[in-house]
């Protein structure tokens, strides 16, 4: 199967799997074709350095400010331009900041939405056997995650860690040029000996926080699900053992977190023993320079302003670390998906599909899920321009198969379907979709209005073709009885609705569509006799003249087909017209005798409960 994502430790070292992220974030930061995004992310870059610039500049005009008033000589008017000048220096850095910040987010935001659409589109190229495979919810995830991990990333890392890093730069030059090179070694030691240290422990702390989140999460999970299995608990006397079960989650639960404050402990006093020795040593230095008389005491508080001024944004590189390392797996998994690749694609020099009568035409089809269980073996029929053809047949006999090949969810193993003489692999997936309407035996709608569900169909149709549509589906009295009407939200996957009404809307929204080609997989199936058949006469109004095709269980409503193939064990067990079939006294005779006396006790149920209802 080609769209499986392969497993994470397959893809190479953390560091690797880091730097793949980062590559695949990279070209939606700097998109070829949009200049304007290009200037942005120039200007947000500028803004950025004036922004550290000016902000390595405060402390120098507070030393200044310091020194000035120091002198005991000093012109009134130079200490007074020297804080004009300090006010200046603090209001651009933030200036420079929110600049920044404006003018990105334009880049940020269309980063995060171009990779999320294009995962997006993509998922829907893949096929039908990936998202079997898969968890929606999941599926869903990954691309929220992904998408906060972007976010995260660019905030965190572009304008946080890279202009600290600028900033360390800028400190160590001035110092260097303005002192001493021990100053600036000093400075850049203490604080790579703090990012070095909070790395290695916050890399030691992560399986404490892990266990936290998993004990957390068990917890979480028991008392959950003790709770909704509330009446089980209370009929088996069980209270105590679910008790028992929880606290037991709560103690892993306690331990990991004892471990994780005592891990966090030693992260905190260590980054304050580093930052005091760091602060100890600069002061001393600059306490000496003092006494021989080579510094002065703006100096003094310029070297200690800017050892703390550098470790004010670190003070949280611990939770910034593992927050950006997870951010870069989210995205990893998330671009992961973009790499899955399509199983059904369409051909290099594809065309759109002509329809001239509609005639279907499966060809020797030999297919199956798995390449040790074969579904379908050698199919072949018919389905002439205009006509019905029905495929009944037990559970399990392969007739659902036939519309997702149909649909090309998947491509047959052997053999050709075909459309007007056309195979339906040499011709684009849109084309064909378009030309054929469905309405399938599990209907799902959409969490909106009964207007939408409907309009799906045609989303460009008008009032009154949806309403007309749902007339010929003999959903329209029902839609205007409810408070809303059309108007009505379904709920999710239309748990609002009752199966035989979600059917009907399915079988209006197919009429909307206006196919050239039907395809009924179980269509009324879910209705009761009476809506069935009125349905079952507004289906063969649509059907006039169309190719359909018409996938059954129950055998009373193909009884009018111009032909019906009896399917099982993926092969065409019988064929012909009902009384053919009948006549034949063979596989189809036997499920017609079977389901008559099924519909005969039914009805014998039904009269005998109406009967009673009367006496009563």
């Amino acid at each position: 199967m080609p769209e499986k994502i392969p497993a994470k430790k397959s893809r190479g070292s953390d560091a690797g799997r880091d730097w793949r992220a980062i590559k695949s974030l990279l070209p939606y930061l700097w998109p070829r074709d949009a200049r304007s995004m290009q200037t942005r992310v120039v200007l947000s870059m500028c803004a950025l350095c004036c922004s550290k610039i000016a902000n390595v500049y405060v402390p120098l005009l507070y030393k200044y400010l310091i020194d000035a008033f120091s002198t005991p000589a000093a012109l009134i008017q130079l200490p007074i331009l020297l804080l004009i000048g300090y006010g200046i220096a603090r209001v651009l850095a933030s200036a420079f900041g929110e600049l920044r910040d404006t003018i990105f987010v334009n880049v940020s935001q269309g980063a995060m939405r171009t990779v999320a659409r294009q995962t997006f589109e993509h998922l829907h190229r893949l096929s039908l056997r990936f998202h079997l495979d898969r968890r929606m919810g999941g599926l869903s995830r990954a691309i929220d995650r992904g998408i906060k991990g972007i976010e995260f990333l660019l905030i965190f890392m572009i304008f946080n860690i890279l202009p600290t890093l600028l900033e360390i730069g800028l400190v160590c030059v001035i110092l260097w040029r303005m002192y001493d090179v021990r100053f600036a070694l000093v400075t850049g030691g203490t604080i790579v000996t703090y990012i070095l240290f909070t790395l290695a422990i916050t890399e030691w702390r992560m399986p404490f926080r892990r266990a936290m989140n998993d004990m957390d999460s068990e917890a979480n999970t028991k008392a959950i699900d003790s709770l909704i299995n509330y009446e089980t608990v209370k009929y088996f006397g069980n209270e105590a053992h679910e008790a028992m079960r929880y606290d037991k989650a709560l103690a892993g639960y306690e331990r990991a977190a004892v471990r994780g404050q005592i891990s966090l402990s030693v992260l905190n006093f260590g980054q304050a023993i580093i930052i005091a020795v760091g602060l100890g040593v600069v002061m001393s230095m600059a306490g000496h320079a003092i006494l021989l008389h080579t510094m002065t005491l703006g100096d003094f508080v310029l070297v200690n302003t800017y050892l703390v001024q550098l470790y004010m944004p670190l003070n949280f590189l611990g939770y910034v670390y593992r927050q950006i390392k997870q951010s870069l797996l989210d995205m990893e998994e998330m671009f992961a998906l973009g790499d899955v690749p399509a199983e059904v694609t369409d051909a290099a020099n594809a065309t759109a599909l002509h329809i001239t009568n509609g005639a279907l035409e499966f060809r020797n089809v030999t297919f199956g899920y798995d390449p040790n269980r074969t579904i379908l073996h050698d199919v072949s029929f018919t389905v002439p321009a205009g006509k019905t053809v029905a495929v009944v047949g037990p559970s399990g006999a392969g007739k659902s198969t036939l519309t997702r090949l149909l649909f090309r969810f998947y491509d047959a193993q052997q053999g050709t379907i075909g459309i007007d003489g056309q195979d339906i692999r040499n011709v684009t997936q849109t084309s064909l979709r378009a030309a054929i309407g469905i309405v399938p035996q599990d209907t799902v709608l959409f969490n909106d209005t009964i207007f939408y569900n409907i309009a799906y169909g045609r989303p460009s149709a008008s009032r009154s073709e949806v309403e007309n549509a749902a007339e010929m589906a003999r959903i329209h009295q029902f839609i205007a009885s409810l408070p809303d009407g059309y108007n009505t939200r379904v709920g999710e996957r239309g748990l609002k609705l009752s199966g035989g009404e979600k059917q009907r809307v399915a079988i209006a929204r197919m009429l909307l569509k206006q196919p050239a080609m039907l395809l009924f997989d179980e269509a009324t199936s879910a209705l009761d006799t009476h809506t069935e058949r009125a349905i079952q006469s507004a289906l063969r109004d649509v059907s006039r003249n169309r190719t359909t095709l018409v996938i059954a269980h129950r055998l009373s409503t193909v009884v009018d087909a111009d032909e019906i193939l009896v399917l099982c064990h993926g092969r065409i067990a019988e064929r012909g017209t009902h009384a053919h079939l009948l006549d034949q006294r063979g596989i189809y005779f036997r499920m017609w005798t079977q389901q008559q006396e099924i519909e005969r006790a039914k009805e014998i149920v039904e009269r005998a409960a109406t009967t009673d209802e009367t006496a009563a």
